[in-house]
């Protein structure tokens, strides 16, 4: 099927590890070219070399804190400088939290709503402008099953995770008129390296079987009985990235396994 993508250009927040970089991987396979951004330079830019290399794409590394408004900047800049704007932003930057509601400062508040939430909003507005001269584009944003069916131990990450989820769709209903097209992605158990980190540190003082303890996750919550794969979910963003979806606007899809418990 040709997703008819070649060319597009593809900014993704969070952009060297886990979902991030399972979607530049398989953006790059339709021929996109990438922006990726993320906090740790190293294993950043060589990400991007390995995905220029092997794509035959540009791939760009940007190192920028996105929950900060300069980090921001820099991003909006590169792209213009580089690419002269992009046709589709990745909202992906974001990790889980650990928390109860009576003892999380404000500071860890704020933190996560700027993260998750505001980092979003300020990406939309610097590159909006760019995708409105290209003739339209394409915003999606990594929310989670947490946004709807809470886990209790991380309030935080699932109050900020709606607040984006609602974002989403306000935004959608506001740049469609402009042929942006906006959508939400909800995903369920997904084996990223902090699923696999997270679980060696649970188990290292009980024999160290973290992989019978995340097939013990699967077997509660997701009735498919395991996690999904980063590229399994990245298949999903890419298809909304392209004309295939071009009816979809202003919706969240859940990519859970059936993890979902309500209709």
């Amino acid at each position: 099927m040709d997703l008819d993508l070649k060319e597009k250009v593809a900014v993704i927040t969070g952009g060297s590890i886990g979902i991030g970089l399972a979607v530049g991987e398989a953006l790059a396979a339709e021929g996109v070219h990438l922006v990726l951004v993320a906090r740790q330079p190293e294993r950043l830019h060589a990400e991007a070399a390995r995905i220029t290399d092997n794509f035959k794409v540009r791939a760009l590394g940007v190192v920028a804190d996105v929950a900060q408004p300069t980090g921001i900047a820099e991003v909006v800049s590169t792209t213009e400088n580089e690419f002269g704007g992009a046709d589709i932003l990745i909202n992906n930057a974001g990790t889980g939290s650990n928390e109860t509601v009576m003892d999380a400062p404000d500071e860890k508040w704020q933190y996560y709503w700027d993260l998750h939430v505001m980092a979003a909003v300020r990406l939309t507005r610097g590159l909006v402008p760019f995708m409105r001269q290209r003739g339209g584009g394409v915003i999606l944003h990594n929310a989670s099953i947490c946004a709807v069916q809470p886990l209790w131990y991380e309030p935080i990450y699932n109050v900020t995770k709606a607040a984006l989820m609602m974002f989403s769709k306000t935004l959608a209903n506001e740049l469609i008129k402009d042929n942006i097209r906006v959508n939400t992605i909800n995903p369920g158990l997904i084996l990223t390296p902090d699923w696999i980190k997270t679980a060696k540190q649970l188990t290292a003082d009980t024999g160290g079987d973290w992989e019978g303890h995340l097939a013990s996750i699967a077997r509660e919550y997701a009735p498919i009985d395991r996690f999904g794969t980063p590229e399994e979910l990245a298949a999903f963003f890419v298809f909304l990235c392209s004309k295939r979806a071009s009816y979809s606007v202003g919706s969240t899809y859940f990519v859970d396994g059936g993890m979902l418990k309500v209709v």
